[in-house]
This record gives C-alpha cells, sequence and structure tokens, in this order.
C-alpha cells in the first residue's frame, strides 16, 4: 500500500472572472494582478507544505498560478512542474467568450441545473470524466514509481479526526504529496467523480451542497488517497476528502 496526499487548487482570477465571462478552454489569458496577489497568498500559506509532485494544466492561467506557488514553497523549487492538457478547463463550445449568466439562462432553458449542462459544441461531464480518469490512471502509476520505497503492508490510510485548520492538515505522515493546478468547472466535475464514481469519503458532518459548490479562485481541495501496488497493476484502495476549497489565505478585500 501506498498513501500519498493530494492537494488541488483552482487557478488565480482572470480579467475574464472579474468580469463574470466563460473562458473555457477557447480562451487563454493570464492572472489577472488580483490574480497574481491571490496565487503568492495561496503560495505563503502553502509555503511550509512539503510537494514531491507538482502539476498543472497547460493553461495560462493555471500554469502561472502553479509557478507562484512553487516559488514560494520551501520544499519543492526543485521540484519540475508539469503541465498535464487533461488538466486544461472543460470545453463550453459556443458560451465561451460570453457571460456566465448567459449560460445559467441557456441551461435554465434547458430545464439542467448549470453544472450539468452542455452547450452546442462544449464538453459533456462524461467527457470530462474520462480525462479526469485518464489523470488519475498516470498519476497513480508515476506515485508508485517514484515512490516504491514508502509502500507498506496494510492500508494505511489516516483516519478521519478534527482538523486543526493548518495549511498541511491530512498530510503531516504523509511523504509523497501531490499539488495540482486546475480549473473551477473541472474542479466541480473532479469532486463528483471522485465521491459518486471513485466512493471518496467526506469530511465529519460536511454539507454535501459546499461540497459540491464552485471552488473560489485558488481555492484548494486536499485528499488523501491508498494505492495497492501490486504487480504491474496499480489500483487505487481508499480516497478520503480532507477539506473542500478552503481558502483561509484569501484575505476579505480580495473575496
Amino acid at each position: 500500500m501506498l498513501s500519498f496526499g493530494l492537494t488541488i487548487i483552482r487557478h488565480g482570477e482572470t480579467q475574464y472572472n472579474k468580469n463574470g465571462l466563460l473562458q473555457g478552454q477557447g480562451i487563454d489569458t493570464p492572472l489577472s494582478e488580483i490574480g497574481v496577489q491571490q496565487a503568492e497568498a495561496a503560495g505563503e500559506y502553502l509555503q511550509d507544505v512539503h510537494f514531491t509532485n507538482v502539476f498543472a494544466s497547460d493553461m495560462k492561467r493555471a500554469k502561472q498560478t502553479a509557478e507562484i506557488i512553487v516559488r514560494k514553497n520551501k520544499t519543492c523549487s526543485h521540484v519540475d512542474l508539469v503541465t498535464v492538457p487533461a488538466l486544461k478547463e472543460r470545453s463550453f463550445g459556443i458560451a465561451e467568450g460570453g457571460l456566465v449568466e448567459d449560460m445559467k439562462n441557456m441551461a435554465k432553458a434547458a430545464g439542467q441545473p448549470i453544472p450539468e449542462y452542455t452547450p452546442p459544441d462544449g464538453e459533456t461531464m462524461d467527457q470530462v470524466k474520462n480525462r479526469i480518469s485518464s489523470f488519475l490512471k498516470s498519476l497513480f502509476q508515476q506515485m508508485a514509481e517514484e515512490h516504491h520505497d514508502k509502500i507498506h503492508q496494510g492500508d494505511t490510510i489516516q483516519k478521519d479526526g478534527p482538523l486543526a485548520g493548518y495549511p498541511d492538515d491530512g498530510v503531516q505522515n504523509v511523504f509523497p504529496h501531490a499539488l495540482v493546478v486546475s480549473h473551477g468547472a473541472y474542479m466541480r466535475v473532479a469532486m463528483r467523480y471522485f465521491i459518486e464514481d471513485l466512493a471518496c469519503t467526506v469530511p465529519p458532518g460536511a454539507n454535501m451542497a459546499q461540497v459540491f459548490s464552485a471552488c473560489p479562485n485558488t481555492g484548494m481541495c486536499r485528499f488523501i488517497v491508498t494505492l495497492k501496488c501490486c504487480n504491474p497493476n496499480i489500483q487505487m484502495s481508499a480516497m478520503k476528502c480532507v477539506f473542500v476549497n478552503r481558502r483561509d489565505h484569501i484575505v476579505t478585500e480580495n473575496n
């Protein structure tokens, strides 16, 4: 068995975010000034948290956020940042570049909640789930290969308990730790996939509406994943959510 931490962060604010516009995959904008400040705040919050692997979407806003966090971190300056196309934002088809409010109206007219609505030429939730599954498969393989010295007999996943409210909640005794920087809609689909398809457990007393809500810019979600490392087949044994959409690093004026 191998247990590792998985911290997933949404990119910082862009001007499109500020203006309430959809970016998706077709619009690749950098961080706004506030977005840079958010990424720096996230980096400072996580500066003492140990990361062994860093992955980011290949879109500018996610890659820039990851670069800032890694630069601020005291433990992973030597870790290569790996950009992964499978982590890019969900495609919103013809709705990209338009107002988020307009897509909400499109979803309402179609009789669907906005997280499940697919605009014409957009990417369905199942298609996003397939990308998430593909990324996880490669992640599990890489973590098992690179951290084989941390493999133990038996289930090593940590037991549930009250959080201390610290940046390293859940990973104090877990050495392998992957940082992933992605996007809001992607993370929303990922959370549903983790819980509904992979049987990921949620924090005790969690409000499921909050668990499935949109993640704020540079909001953080953390998981502990335990793998079965048998022969050539790497399989997930268990997955536990430590916290969802944490934003302790964001000051009030930047909310």
